[in-house]
């Protein structure tokens, strides 16, 4: 994957959390870290002190793994954002969120399912063939049944049912 678009997609995980794009020097110092550069060359690059680089660095990785949900460190930047960019292009949302749980955005898309004992096959119904193939995905990405429930904020017996 490519520098500038891992750029763009931080770039826009960002935005979405705090309303503001990367600035210059954040955007520097994404760039050197996914180079293996110190914070002495990415100030070099970016006309700033190593030491103004490094805290800049610091809280840009503490968001980054506000945002992701995961620990961002210098050494694991490339590995987190690739990780985070495929699970978002693989559920096919057009927003990016702070993990698998947030990506799905569930609630703003389409109302929930009511436990009913009276209603026997859920799966029958559009909602539920969408609930299907979600609980499906989910499912390849490791979660458990108890999991897709709350995240998906069903009853558990309905994701039983898929």
């Amino acid at each position: 994957m490519q520098v500038h678009e891992l750029l763009q997609f931080v770039d826009e995980a960002v935005y979405l959390k705090t309303g503001k794009h990367l600035n210059d020097l954040q955007r520097g110092v994404i760039e050197g870290t996914l180079k293996h550069q110190t914070y002495s060359d990415i100030a070099d690059t970016c006309g700033c002190s190593p030491g103004h680089a490094k805290d800049v660095g610091y809280e840009l990785l503490q968001m980054l793994s506000n945002i992701f949900d995961e620990r961002v460190e210098k050494g694991n930047l490339k590995s987190v954002l690739e990780r985070q960019r495929n699970i978002n292009i693989f559920l096919g949302e057009n927003t990016i969120n702070s993990n698998i749980i947030s990506c799905i955005n569930v609630s703003s898309k389409q109302p929930k399912i009511k436990s009913n004992t009276n209603n026997s096959d859920t799966s029958n119904s559009p909602q539920g063939s969408k609930n299907q193939t979600k609980i499906d995905k989910l499912r390849q990405f490791g979660l458990t049944d108890e999991q897709i429930a709350e995240a998906l904020e069903l009853p558990l017996e309905v994701i039983k049912q898929f």
